[in-house]
């Protein structure tokens, strides 16, 4: 499994790590985002173990978070060396025999400030999540990327289960108002992504 050497601080409660994965053909982004004093990991890659512990450093780990059926990548690991609970679909869940996991559902609450939504359409079991604090962010997994060759753009429509259900219902989007997007696959876009995102589905 690929590993990442160092997570870079975005904003004072974000950071991201990041490594490309020959096997897919594609970079691979993590994302850390501080709530209160806890950490929460979303779609996390290894991460050189120096690098980790300083990510760590005075603060709890308040959960996994996995965006979708194909983003468990080294969940597990993170799971045994930081017990806190995974926090992903239904169709996840058969991966984590003997770890504590919270099945999602859309517009949960997984801690104070932090949901999920739904997405239909992307990969299977595909989840966003908006975390409240700093004017909002929104950390997505496969639903939407920022790659060369595509730039910002849907996941194209050969990885979807169907890209006109993905395209409605990341309207819903929208309603959440975030300034930020972070992706599972691409650079994050830190200011203006609302209008960014309501430009795209135009």
């Amino acid at each position: 499994m690929v590993q990442a050497t160092e997570a870079h601080l975005l904003t004072p409660r974000l950071w991201l790590w990041h490594a490309f994965d020959p096997a897919v053909k594609a970079d691979l982004f993590s994302t850390a985002a501080l709530v209160e004093d806890a950490l929460f990991l979303i779609d996390p890659i290894r991460l050189d173990s120096t690098s980790f512990q300083e990510l760590r450093d005075g603060y709890r780990t308040g959960g996994i978070l996995v965006s979708n059926a194909n983003h468990l990548r080294a969940t597990v690991e993170f799971a045994r060396v930081c017990p806190a609970p995974v926090f992903c679909s239904s169709v996840v869940a058969n991966d984590l025999e003997g770890l504590e996991f919270v099945t999602l559902t859309d517009g949960a609450e997984i801690a104070s400030g932090v949901s999920s939504i739904a997405l239909k359409g992307a990969a299977r079991g595909e989840f966003a999540f908006h975390f409240a604090d700093d004017n909002g962010t929104i950390v997505v997994g496969d639903a939407l990327i920022h790659v060369d060759p595509y730039g910002f753009a849907l996941l194209p429509a050969k990885y979807c289960e169907n890209q006109k259900d993905l395209k409605q219902s990341l309207q819903r989007l929208l309603r959440w108002p975030f300034e930020r997007l972070l992706f599972a696959h691409g650079m994050p876009i830190l200011s203006g992504a609302h209008e960014r995102l309501e430009h795209l589905l135009r």
